[in-house]
């Protein structure tokens, strides 16, 4: 069975509920649980343990050894394949988001559905004026020392005052999810997500200047052929079109923000020309750049 990738939107980022270890003997086996209602994370530290997934379409099963990582969903069957054969301990986490997820079969499915996901994720979360980008989990993974070392952290922080263990594990359950997101990307087309990355980062410092396929050659040293293809790779979309689309998100911002004419938010963001502007904005958000505005605030100017 090829390694399925969960898919997560944010923000929200996914969030930690609850931690704990678990024991078993020879004989024991994982215990049976339908639709548990979060995302249950198990890591075997010591032997072995079997446990399946079944959902409405598919039923999966996993010999897990140690240092390996499965994510099993909220919606689904959970349940003991085989008894355990030798002593096992596992650590494990529940964690939930707020925001739209799917499991897809790989990262070419991730990226083919990313656009749809975001926008399910917009109306959804009521994320109107908020950048959303992707988070890309492996649903069974191989954790490094230093994932290990992260959870393992997790785990311990039991021991502190109640008044700050909330939120050291927040922080660095987020850390462990983010290295997760940083591993499947890189391995998946190391290349085109860092070139892609390249380009997002200049576009963000420079997005109010003139830029052109020209000058992010000429920055990047990468033909705009293949600055193309990584980008449409990684966002869907040519880095000028990225480039409208994030003017727009950050017009969005100060439409909401300001009481700044529409032709002044215009210039604030790069556009040279207001009309321009407004017929970029119609396409995107499928409404004027005022009507946006009244629609949000009450206000029309």
């Amino acid at each position: 069975m090829e390694n399925s990738i969960l898919h997560f939107i944010t923000p929200p980022i996914p969030y930690f509920l609850d931690c704990g270890s678990a024991a078993y003997v020879v004989g024991d086996r994982h215990i049976n649980r339908d639709r548990l209602g979060v995302f249950d994370l198990i890591v075997v530290t010591k032997g072995a343990l079997a446990i399946g997934e079944k959902t409405d379409l598919t039923d999966h099963q996993w010999e897990l050894q140690e240092r390996e990582a499965l994510i099993l969903r909220p919606d689904a069957y959970h349940y003991g394949v085989t008894p355990c054969i030798r002593e096992t301990e596992i650590i494990w986490v529940h964690f939930q988001t707020f925001g739209s997820w799917r499991e897809c079969k790989d990262m070419k499915e991730c990226l083919e559905c990313q656009t749809e996901l975001i926008e399910n994720h917009r109306k959804n979360a009521f994320l109107h004026h908020c950048e959303a980008c992707s988070i890309f989990i492996p649903k069974h993974t191989k954790l490094s020392e230093m994932e290990l070392d992260i959870l393992r952290e997790l785990s311990m922080l039991d021991q502190e005052p109640q008044s700050i263990r909330n939120w050291k594990r927040q922080a660095t359950f987020q850390l462990f999810i983010q290295h997760l997101d940083r591993d499947q990307s890189t391995t998946s087309d190391g290349a085109a997500f860092q070139i892609a990355e390249k380009i997002d980062l200049f576009i963000r410092q420079n997005y109010t200047k003139s830029l052109s396929n020209t000058l992010l050659q000429q920055k990047l040293n990468y033909h705009p052929n293949y600055l193309a293809r990584c980008m449409l790779k990684i966002y869907g979309m040519t880095p000028m079109e990225y480039l409208t689309h994030y003017r727009i998100e950050q017009a969005k911002k100060l439409l909401l923000q300001t009481d700044w004419p529409v032709s002044r938010i215009s210039e604030e963001i790069g556009f040279n020309h207001a009309s321009y502007f407004s017929t970029s904005f119609i396409g995107k958000e499928g409404i004027s750049p005022s009507a946006y505005r009244a629609k949000l605030t009450g206000r029309s100017r």
